[in-house]
């Protein structure tokens, strides 16, 4: 018999069983386990993909603002092409366009299309009569997505979603199975009490639950935030004005960033002579963030009152840098911009190193206290197991 009739003949002889769960495997889940890598490669990169929506939109209007085109214009002619790649909002913003809207008033009602802090930015463009100055600021905004990305590589999606519900059943299965059982056993050969680290562990089984149901509840909505991205923060403003915007400013890689943000666009508006209390209030709103328009509104008022732009803007820089800086450019002839460059550019690297480190800590923290819980329950259950095998040696 030849070599391949022999492997059919093996094949054929295997039992039904093997095969029917080979084929179970293959048919239900294989396509099970690519389904969910897919679903996490889709939620992982989703910062990613609203800056590249975002960046295409910037293309077309930095394209159509270089050919001496108005920003409307150029968004109308970018839609015209019919390009499946834009998506539907992108003519959706076409056709509010042409009802007589100016570009910022239609971005508005088309809020998913670009994130906030872009639409206040371009806004700013047309109160200063230049959109392409505020463009690069709007570029640099986007960086931030990679930040993001880069965060959640630590494994948070994985720890959040898979693990941690895993470390949830762990005190249920002990309350419910495993402690019931041990106490019959010492019941059944009157052994007394328990030894007093299982006792405490399974006497605070609830503090456990609890603990551990109050942290993975946290690292949900950090996930959910992180997916819902600028959509979810609009949502929750119409719900509590101002929350988002107030824990946005209590994060230190956001208000670095805000700060930056803050920076350039002042720095912009100084350069084209626009008067400073307009400046610090137009810059303000370009952040998008009632904290930082309500700091804007004290500086306005400092400068109504006669202080003086650097000394104004203690209310935003607690630091001094930015007061130095925009003092010296006062006095030099380099422009805002670029004197203050060095500073942006700093924050921006700040911002990066601060968020990252943050992730690195929430990863250990959250590894570290699951561990540590995991332990304790093992040491509990081991010195049950330990008090058991002494008393039935003695017996």
């Amino acid at each position: 018999m030849e070599t391949s009739d022999l492997f059919f003949a093996g094949v054929f002889d295997l039992p039904i069983a093997v095969v029917l769960m080979f084929l179970i495997y293959v048919l239900i889940g294989l396509p099970m386990v690519c389904g969910f890598l897919y679903a996490m490669y889709f939620l992982l990169t989703l910062p990613m993909r609203r800056n590249e929506r975002s960046r295409m939109f910037l293309d077309l209007l930095e394209l159509g603002l270089k050919d001496g085109r108005t920003p409307e214009a150029a968004m109308l002619e970018a839609a015209d092409s019919r390009d499946p790649g834009m998506g539907k909002r992108m003519y959706l913003l076409a056709a509010h366009l042409r009802s007589g809207l100016r570009l910022s008033e239609a971005l508005e009602r088309v809020p998913q299309l670009l994130p906030s802090q872009i639409r206040a930015m371009l806004k700013a463009g047309e109160r200063i009569g230049d959109v392409a100055k505020v463009v690069p600021a709007c570029r640099q905004l986007l960086r931030d997505g990679v930040s993001q990305v880069r965060g959640a590589h630590n494994y948070l999606i994985l720890l959040a979603f898979c693990v941690t519900p895993i470390t949830l059943l762990i005190p249920i299965l002990i309350a419910v199975k495993v402690l019931p059982q041990f106490r019959m056993i010492f019941n059944g050969m009157g052994l007394g009490s328990m030894p007093a680290f299982s006792a405490m562990v399974f006497s605070q089984g609830g503090v456990f639950l609890f603990a551990q149901t109050v942290f993975l509840l946290l690292l949900w909505a950090l996930m959910i935030a992180y997916i819902g991205g600028p959509r979810l923060r609009e949502w929750i403003s119409r719900l509590l004005p101002g929350a988002p915007d107030a824990f946005a400013s209590l994060l230190p890689w956001k208000r670095k960033r805000l700060q930056r943000d803050f920076s350039t666009m002042l720095a912009m508006l100084l350069d084209a002579n626009v008067p400073e209390a307009e400046a610090v209030t137009i810059a303000a709103e370009a952040t998008a963030n009632r904290v930082m328009i309500r700091r804007g509104g004290k500086m306005r008022e400092l400068l109504a009152q006669g202080v003086k732009l650097p000394v104004a803007l203690r209310e935003l820089d607690d630091s001094g840098e930015l007061r130095w800086r925009i003092a010296n450019a006062l006095q030099a002839r380099g422009g805002f911009l670029r004197a203050l460059t060095g500073w942006h550019e700093g924050l921006d690297a700040k911002a990066f190193q601060v968020e990252q480190a943050s992730a690195q800590v929430a990863t250990t923290a959250l590894v570290l206290a699951n561990g540590v819980m995991v332990a304790c329950v093992v040491i509990a259950v081991f010195l049950l197991l330990i008090n058991l095998i002494n008393e039935a040696c003695l017996w």
